[in-house]
């Protein structure tokens, strides 16, 4: 019997995860199903991206929980992220109702760690040894080198390239087709731009971005 998800969030990667989960099942992966989105700026019933909101976070999110749904949270923003993720934690949703979707097309080594609600998109590749937190997404095509540790409710956009034995912190954001060297240290909330070649560490809540990247400011 397939396991039943409900995206928190709608446009943008809410969209494209419910869509990658559909796509799965179209290749015959079963194990989940997505039964649409918890919104709280859309009524019930609307449809964003051919899938139906099922109900409000705020209202009807505990009813979803006592009757046996999984989650998958895809709230996410560059500044206020700490913010975000407290907000999301203080839902009470409990690990074992977090859904942790890897879409058939990955590829992910036998010994990578994936904490709760990851979610691992078509075409992504994670080297051995890597260790991610919970609620973690990987974005289309993106790769992921060895040895890496990386925290909670990171987001890996498409065809990022981040590279070997680095410690990542909770809520980064690493752009589009960024590159990141190895044996780096990229702290707490912080975010590295689309384009950018990172070679040197990131502190905690700022914003790199160019090539090589540089500072540009701390976020929110």
């Amino acid at each position: 019997m397939r396991k039943k998800i409900l995206i928190l969030g709608g446009e943008g990667n809410g969209g494209v995860i419910a869509n990658a989960i559909l796509d799965a099942n179209n290749r015959g992966y079963n194990e989940w199903i997505c039964e649409g989105y918890l919104n709280d700026r859309y009524p019930i019933g609307a449809m964003i991206d051919s899938f139906e909101v099922r109900g409000s976070i705020k209202d009807d999110l505990q009813k979803f929980i006592s009757q046996g749904y999984y989650f998958i949270n895809t709230i996410l923003r560059i500044d206020g992220q700490s913010e975000r993720i407290n907000m999301f934690e203080n839902l009470g949703i409990p690990n074992s109702q977090l859904a942790t979707f890897i879409h058939p097309t990955a590829y992910i080594a036998p010994n990578v760690k994936l904490g709760a609600g990851c979610v691992i998109m078509p075409l992504v590749a994670i080297s051995s040894n890597t260790i991610f937190g919970k609620g973690c997404i990987v974005m289309v095509s993106a790769t992921v080198g060895h040895d890496n540790v990386i925290g909670d409710y990171c987001h890996i956009a498409a065809q990022a390239c981040v590279g070997a034995c680095l410690k990542i912190g909770n809520g980064v954001h690493i752009g589009l087709n960024s590159t990141i060297r190895e044996n780096l240290i990229i702290g707490d909330y912080s975010t590295l731009g689309m384009g950018a070649v990172l070679t040197k560490n990131i502190g905690n809540k700022e914003i790199w971005a160019g090539v090589p990247a540089r500072f540009l400011r701390n976020t929110i």
